[in-house]
C-alpha cells in the first residue's frame, strides 16, 4: 500500500474564530458546506453525499481552535486524518483556517482542488467572499 503524502493548505477568511468553530465541528455546521448532510453519534460523524456517504471518527477537538477527524475507510493507515484548525495572527488579527490532509502522490492537486471547492463554499456561507 502507498503511503499517503502529507499536505497543508491555509485559507484566509473573513470570520471570527468563535462562529468558524461552529461550522467546522458541529453536524449543522459542517452540512452547510463540507456536505450534503451530516450526522453525529458521539464520536462517530456521517457524512452524506448525494447517494455516497462516509464515515469519519473524531480524534480530537480544542473548542475555538480545532478539530481532527479520521476516515473510517483508511483505518488501516492509522498515521492519516484530516485537521482544520483555526488560525489567528497575533498582531493583525487576521483569521486563516489551516487545512492538513493526507493524499496519494498523484492525488494531492486533485485534494488541494478540492479543499478549495469546499472552503469557497464556506466562505459563501459566511458572507466572506
Amino acid at each position: 500500500m502507498d503511503d499517503k503524502v502529507k499536505f497543508e493548505i491555509e485559507f484566509p477568511i473573513q470570520a471570527s474564530p468563535q462562529l468558524l468553530y461552529q461550522y467546522i465541528s458541529t453536524p449543522s455546521g459542517l452540512s452547510e458546506w463540507f456536505s450534503d448532510n451530516v450526522n453525529s453519534r458521539g464520536e462517530l460523524f456521517t457524512f452524506i453525499w448525494d447517494d455516497s456517504e462516509e464515515q469519519a471518527k473524531l480524534l480530537s477537538k480544542k473548542a475555538g481552535e480545532r478539530v481532527k477527524f479520521r476516515w473510517l475507510a483508511d483505518e488501516d493507515d492509522t498515521s492519516s486524518f484530516f485537521e482544520i484548525r483555526i488560525q489567528v495572527d497575533e498582531i493583525t488579527k487576521d483569521v486563516s483556517l489551516m487545512v492538513t490532509d493526507f493524499a496519494e502522490d498523484d492525488e494531492i492537486d486533485e485534494a488541494k482542488m478540492l479543499w478549495e471547492n469546499q472552503i469557497s463554499d464556506l466562505k459563501h456561507v459566511l458572507g466572506s467572499v
